[in-house]
């Protein structure tokens, strides 16, 4: 269900939200442009969106849930499709000129008029399955690192490499229709240091001499994302005597883990006794962050976030979407992340780096 309270802006933000933020990293187009046409940046995002169509249509087609499945699949194909064929020709049609929230939100709205709500839940509940499996093995191997620092460094690599499950990248999303991902060899597979945006070295230095009281973490996809990458780097946080508060979608989204999913992973992987490998997980909240998309605008989030991040003081935007996409160059009041591997060609372009290089960008705003 959606949710049905009011949106407020995040309340973490760099006020005021109407002069300092703008969710969309990349700028599409400038003043300077012409609004009636398209401009090289706004053409290539279209075509990207374009080439996820088939990937889309496909996993569509074999949704159980919906009558008519393949019929409607096409459909979504046709009319999403020809609105970016529109866009082409004229910025300005569909609610434009197009962004990346905008490309987003047209197809997900689109899919739900066709009845389509969640057409990656088979491969999100296989994916889960299989990285809860894994979770004691990949929280064992980390524990069993002694140096806090490599300890660190080796759970953020975690976080890197379960970000490669992204079904929203037309690349990976054939990769994984043909053979899956080792969750190991990803983090042994990494680019090598130095990162497109490499502040791993100043967060070190930070972690050894602070502790956050309270962090909240905007997550990503399901799997090994949030299951072997965020949830043992969570649990390093509990351990240290941080409050961690994640925060996942309202509604599905390509395979972004959701809120209700979010709850039933915890609960598999604690014990009777509350704990998470060892770790007191009674300061591991879940929270509903109202988005119900990839990406992610913080001038709207759920009441029941802004209240809980009102206090917190160190915010993370793990994944392309929520941490390069958008928020890159988002301001906070608190000390900030934003860590995501690259998974198009177009984000690498306009930072400068390779196709799945890694951003790590660290904020320190307390001092």
């Amino acid at each position: 269900m959606e949710s049905a309270s009011e949106m407020l802006p995040f309340p973490l933000l760099q006020t005021p939200i109407e002069s300092n933020y703008r969710a969309c990293t990349i700028p599409y187009r400038f003043p300077s442009d012409n609004p009636k046409r398209p401009t090289p940046t706004e053409l290539a995002w279209i075509d990207l969106f374009r080439n996820s169509i088939p990937s889309f249509k496909k996993r569509a087609e074999s949704d159980p849930t919906v009558p008519d499945a393949p019929d409607r699949a096409e459909k979504f194909a046709e009319r999403y499709g020809a609105i970016l064929e529109d866009l082409k020709k004229d910025p300005e049609s569909h609610g434009g000129p197009p962004d990346c929230i905008l490309l987003c939100r047209i197809r997900e709205q689109i899919l739900r008029e066709l009845g389509f709500r969640d057409i990656f839940k088979k491969v999100k509940d296989e994916e889960n399955a299989k990285a809860i499996s894994l979770f004691s093995d990949v929280v064992n191997l980390n524990d069993a690192i002694e140096d806090k620092g490599k300890r660190l460094e080796s759970l953020v690599r975690g976080i890197f490499a379960g970000n490669i499950f992204d079904l929203g990248s037309a690349q990976l999303a054939e990769v994984f229709s043909k053979d899956g991902m080792s969750f190991l060899a990803s983090c042994q597979n990494l680019l090598p240091r130095p990162w497109v945006i490499d502040d791993l070295d100043t967060f070190k230095l930070k972690w050894s001499k602070k502790s956050w009281k309270k962090a909240i973490i905007f997550v990503d996809n399901s799997g090994a994302d949030i299951i072997l990458g965020i949830l043992p780097f969570a649990r390093e946080l509990l351990r240290r005597g941080t409050q961690v508060v994640l925060a996942a979608n309202d509604l599905p989204s390509i395979n972004d883990v959701t809120y209700p999913e979010l709850i039933e992973i915890i609960s598999k992987l604690k014990d009777e006794n509350g704990m998470l490998m060892g770790v007191d997980a009674s300061n591991l909240l879940i929270a509903n962050s109202g988005n119900d998309l990839p990406v992610i605008d913080l001038a709207q989030v759920s009441q029941e976030l802004a209240f809980l991040a009102a206090d917190a003081d160190l915010v993370i935007m793990e994944g392309m979407g929520r941490g390069i996409e958008t928020n890159l160059y988002a301001q906070f009041k608190c000390d900030s992340l934003k860590i995501a591997m690259v998974k198009h060609p177009e984000v690498a372009q306009f930072l400068g780096g390779r196709l799945y290089d890694c951003v790590f960008k660290y904020s320190d705003v307390l001092g």
